[in-house]
């Protein structure tokens, strides 16, 4: 006899276990199904967020670049650090127990919360049944009043560079180091690329980064871009735009990769080479033919922006349907869902989702850049502050970036907060919150920030914006 539940979602990531979550926390029968196998051979909760992407990069991150202020930054604050070194398989090893911690704690707030847990891999079947089919190879029919598809992303692969199992990586494999590489490729200069390499350019690897786009971040305001690319350049990273990877050999745990770039054929060698050019939905055998789901050719589902796709009671979320793959639009999706299927009537503001590059310095932005605002033919004001006029910033000796806020020039109202500098991720929440309650330039202009603090840096950008700027000097004044 089969089981029955109010939702049943498939995928326990960041959108699929906080949707499961919130719809038991509103009374509703939940079960969660997830089928990813960690290191101990079981299965864990988390999704690529938790396992092998957001937070094991960040604590790579955070490691590696203390490793460089020892090694590098100390001298300025009169700390002398000798013999500096670093154990890699021990910073390898406290990322896995941070992983371990973190999906170990879903597992408790699904006790917690009443939400069912089922191993094996979830498929959507016609009148929104879900099978279940476990390690073991039993089924389990799953009967659903609502179904909720969170089944993720993965790497994209690519015919020149075909992963090996240990000198071309994915982001998943580059993670697991063991030493860190005299020589590291890395194809592609988006947010992973750019991550990955950040972590063992600090730890020593000559790192040069292949990108087949002519233009840096294209997703990034101009200026920040041209900003990163200029600091990213100086800290090591040997970043070749319109660089075309056609191909790749493996030989005595080397790799040679064969580019095209202005200059015609290139070619590189390289210890290890990680492969970092997007992710993809993941729809493999998860909606039977007569599921009434429909996909597009890329393999998302269609949805509309409440996240409800072709059939009625079933809906999909984060990496698997239209937009940024990022895990905190996910986890707000799971939410926006799990009310709405309660009876609420929630929804998401899909124009002010943050985007971070967790270099240092940090990379963020939330609303529209200048050059798309300039295309759509909108009147724009801009106000930017230098890192380098902060005194907090100064005071850690952090000073690389900028922050840059952009108003309607007829409203005043910001429509877009970009910053590359210290806590930039910080930083642009500040301004999507503004930003959420349809703030004007003058409103956080005329709000107290505390000093010193590195937030000081937006509110001079926003008196900037109309020429009102106190430690810097205007562009123009009113």
């Amino acid at each position: 006899m089969s089981q029955k539940f109010d939702v049943v979602v498939i995928g326990a990531g960041p959108g699929g276990y906080v949707a499961a979550i919130r719809a038991a926390q509103l009374g509703l029968k939940t079960a969660c199904i997830e089928k990813f196998i960690g290191k101990e051979g079981k299965v864990v909760l988390g999704g690529t967020c938790l396992n092998v992407g957001c937070i094991p990069s960040k604590a790579l991150l955070d490691s590696s670049y203390k490793y460089h202020e020892a090694k590098e930054a100390f001298a300025v604050h009169g700390i002398e650090a000798k013999g500096v070194t670093i154990d890699v398989p021990a910073m390898v090893a406290r990322k896995a127990n941070i992983v371990k911690n973190l999906t170990g704690g879903i597992a408790t707030l699904f006790k917690a919360n009443g939400v069912t847990s089922f191993e094996g891999h979830g498929k959507l079947l016609a009148n929104k049944q879900v099978e279940v089919t476990g390690l073991d190879g039993k089924v389990e029919i799953l009967e659903a009043e609502n179904v909720i598809i969170a089944s993720g992303s993965k790497p994209v692969e690519i015919p020149p560079a075909p992963l090996t199992d240990d000198v071309i990586v994915d982001s998943t494999g580059a993670l697991e180091f063991q030493s860190v590489p005299k020589k590291l490729g890395v194809i592609g200069a988006g947010v992973i690329g750019l991550e990955l390499g950040s972590v063992w350019a600090r730890l020593g690897a000559e790192v040069t980064v292949l990108e087949a786009l002519d233009k840096f971040l294209p997703a990034a305001d101009e200026q920040i871009a041209k900003e990163a690319l200029k600091v990213l350049t100086k800290q090591g990273l040997n970043i070749r735009l319109g660089a075309r990877v056609t191909g790749s050999e493996v030989k005595k745990k080397q790799v040679t990769v064969t580019f095209t770039d202005a200059n015609g054929e290139q070619k590189e060698t390289f210890d290890k080479l990680i492969v970092a050019v997007g992710r993809r939905p993941v729809t493999a055998n998860l909606l039977a033919a007569d599921s009434g789901v429909t996909i597009d050719e890329r393999g998302f589902i269609f949805v509309d922006d409440h996240c409800k796709t072709s059939v009625p009671g079933v809906y999909a979320i984060g990496d698997v349907v239209r937009g940024a793959m990022l895990a905190h639009k996910a986890s707000e999706e799971g939410v926006m869902v799990a009310e709405r299927i309660a009876g609420h009537k929630a929804q998401m503001n899909y124009d002010l989702i943050p985007s971070v590059i967790y270099t240092h310095p940090e990379i963020a932005w939330v609303g529209k850049s200048e050059q798309s605002l300039k295309a759509e033919g909108v009147e724009v004001n801009v106000g930017t502050f230098p890192f380098a006029a902060s005194g907090r910033a100064m005071a850690a000796n952090d000073t690389a970036g900028l922050v840059k806020v952009i108003a309607d020039a007829k409203t005043d109202r910001v429509l877009g907060v970009h910053v590359i500098g210290p806590s930039a991720a910080e930083l642009v929440q500040q301004g999507a919150i503004a930003m959420e309650f349809g703030s004007s330039a003058e409103d956080l202009g005329m709000m107290v920030f505390s000093h010193p603090t590195l937030s000081e840096a937006l509110h001079e950008a926003a008196l900037a914006v109309n020429g009102h700027a106190i430690h810097i000097a205007n562009r123009k004044k009113r």
